[in-house]
């Protein structure tokens, strides 16, 4: 699977990924993405053997590997796109995305993919809504997400710690009929 962008690509997670993935995730205990990427759960460091030994499967599994893209810019791997069911009976669903490399934060790279990546979920998917979830200290994100039409749902004030700091989590969400106003889906 693979969906084409203007200046990027999303594309199925292959086994030779894994080794780019893992030192985005693991080689630096201080990532920069890592700050902004719900800092308040801390990242469980795992070796390479455990992390390839989860994701193998994981990569076999024609419906997991669906859920989860690696963004790709000229061929370079720079993050991930993922989606996960907060309650599949009722066809709640959340995405989220990651781009490791800041060098490419500010580009327009993480609007693009998150516009594909939801035009896909939509189109694969009978869901109503797509919703993400973030932090009040990541405005990146929420401005990515406004870009693309999503709008605050939901804000539980300081509920998320972050060096000592009280934020707020913030719940964002677009309806299929507003995405197909938008993008005619």
């Amino acid at each position: 699977m693979s969906l084409q962008g203007k200046q990027l690509k999303l594309r199925r997670i292959t086994t030779a990924d894994l080794p780019v993935l893992y030192k985005f995730m693991y080689a630096d205990s201080n990532v920069e993405w890592k700050k902004w990427d719900a800092p308040y759960f801390p990242l469980e460091w795992e070796s390479w053997e455990a992390y390839a030994d989860r994701m193998i499967p994981y990569l076999e599994d024609d419906l997991k590997a669906h859920s989860r893209l690696v963004i790709e810019v000229k061929g370079e791997v720079i993050g991930q796109v993922v989606y996960y069911w907060e309650h599949e009976p009722s066809l709640w669903m959340e995405t989220g995305i990651v781009i490791y490399d800041p060098a490419y934060w500010s580009g327009g790279y993480g609007t693009e993919a998150l516009r594909l990546w939801m035009g896909w979920l939509f189109n694969q998917h009978p869901i109503a809504r797509i919703g993400i979830t973030t932090w009040s200290g990541n405005v990146r994100m929420m401005r990515t997400a406004e870009k693309i039409g999503l709008q605050v749902e939901g804000r539980m004030r300081k509920c998320r710690i972050v060096n000592g700091e009280h934020f707020d989590s913030i719940r964002m969400g677009i309806l299929r009929e507003e995405w197909e106003e938008m993008y005619g889906v």
